[in-house]
């Protein structure tokens, strides 16, 4: 498993691309893998046939786990290897010297390692009435069990043969912990959890009647025609972290109107010209990227996140930008370094982590480290958007739909017309614990006044 960030410590396979006996060649993607960051595609290292395949879809491995075996020749090593044959095994002697990688598939609980040592093996423990008798564990998971009080027998197995997991440990402690602050834990059933974090139905749940919910109908029924579409984990890694922000912050909404005609008469006579040098379209997103880089200039409180008790002013400045995944959830890859680039160098990279974003082919660094977020429903004409803050940091801005609709304008006469301009709104929304409304306000005067009074067509 490879480490696809700094912060990321372990994986779980999505897909593998390639079966026993397949070919595969070098940087060819291998295997799909999801993790807390991000989801990606992994190349192949080498060239040659897959003879062994150790963790199996659905399994979440920790970083620097064997997860396949490529040799040259196609009829060495084994086949799909069976991991009952490996828990039963009995673990290595230990030695002097440090261990060679194991041969057999790694478990899953293990700790990240390249080589797995005889103490960090699944084994199985007999005895005398121990609640540990005739079960194989892993030695993370029997320390998660010991240190938080929990019988094994209270666990519902998900691994293979019910073989007890980290996440099916680690689930039970969350629920019991969550317990504790709502009531008598020793009084629910707690659903285990799959190591992809599908959730387990408790014992008798499935004797209630067709359609039924637990409150007998009222919330979530189901009818003979509904279809049921599990979370993948993206979904659920962007519903976890909305819910967390929308708990976190005091969220509030500034809006102002903007007039994007002269953004738009530059597009309009420089998107060919942009497009043959550049290779991409010319839209409204990297001009607002860069009014947000001044804005936050002269409003640094907005570039941000809240401590304990205490706000931390970031220095440099992460430019987040939020892209849609077809329906799959949003992903905020990162501009990094923003304030030190120009317009034609922003909407480069803007739309380079776009489309590696769209083909999971960003990592988790790609993903980390912003201060301030962008997101940009406007290609779909939307008149006001609210967004919910993505934490840690303090503010996010949405820009909507730009419309052709009758403005005032000032004549060199003094006097005033109506004219037809390209018009959009910006919406902020921020963290009322971090600024006040007045500071948030004065930021988007600041943006809305870049946007309709610099010299576009010189920064392009």
């Amino acid at each position: 498993m490879p480490q696809l960030g700094e912060t990321v410590t372990e994986g779980t396979i999505t897909r593998w691309l390639k079966q026993v006996g397949d070919q595969v060649s070098e940087d060819e993607v291998l295997f799909e893998v999801s993790t807390d960051k991000v989801d990606s595609e992994v190349p192949s290292p080498a060239t040659g046939y897959v003879t062994e395949i150790l963790v199996p879809e659905g399994e979440t491995v920790d970083v620097g786990v064997r997860l396949a075996v490529i040799s040259a020749d196609p009829a060495s090593g084994q086949t799909v290897t069976d991991e009952s044959d490996q828990e039963e095994a009995t673990p290595p002697a230990p030695t002097d010297t440090a261990a060679p990688a194991a041969e057999a598939a790694p478990d899953h609980d293990t700790e990240p390692a390249a080589a797995v040592r005889a103490d960090q093996a699944p084994v199985e423990v007999d005895g005398d009435g121990s609640p540990w008798a005739g079960r194989v564990l892993s030695p993370v998971v029997r320390r998660l069990l010991t240190e938080n009080g929990i019988d094994p027998a209270d666990v519902h197995g998900t691994g293979t043969h019910g073989r007890i997991t980290r996440a099916d440990a680690l689930a039970l402690v969350d629920h019991r912990s969550q317990a504790r602050t709502g009531g008598d834990a020793s009084t629910r059933q707690v659903p285990a959890r799959s190591a992809v974090g599908a959730a387990v139905a408790p014992p008798g749940i499935h004797d209630r009647p067709p359609g039924q919910s637990a409150d007998g109908g009222r919330s979530g029924a189901r009818g003979d025609r509904d279809e049921v579409i599990a979370f993948s984990n993206i979904r659920r890694r962007t519903a976890e972290h909305m819910v967390r922000s929308k708990a976190t912050s005091a969220h509030t909404l500034v809006a102002v109107e903007a007039d994007f005609e002269g953004i738009e008469q530059v597009r309009r006579t420089q998107r060919e010209r942009f497009k043959a040098e550049q290779g991409i379209s010319l839209t409204y997103l990297p001009f607002v990227a860069r009014a947000v880089i001044e804005g936050l200039r002269a409003f640094p409180m907005l570039n941000a996140s809240v401590g304990d008790d205490e706000l931390i002013v970031h220095r440099d400045l992460h430019l987040g930008i939020a892209v849609a995944l077809e329906g799959e959830g949003l992903i905020v890859p990162v501009v990094h370094g923003a304030d030190g680039k120009r317009l034609v160098a922003l909407a480069r990279e803007m739309a380079d982590l776009a489309q590696r974003a769209r083909t999971r082919r960003l990592s988790a660094d790609d993903i980390a480290g912003g201060t301030f977020t962008i997101t940009n429903p406007g290609p779909f004409a939307t008149l006001l958007t609210v967004p919910i803050i993505n934490q840690p940091q303090v503010a996010i801005l949405s820009t909507d739909g730009v419309r052709r609709r009758p403005v005032v304008v000032p004549l060199p006469d003094g006097g005033e017309a109506i004219a037809i301009h390209s018009v959009g709104i910006l919406a902020l929304s921020f963290d009322h614990r971090a600024v006040d409304g007045a500071y948030a306000a004065g930021f988007l005067a600041r943006v809305r006044e870049i946007i309709e009074s610099r010299d576009w067509a010189q920064e392009l």
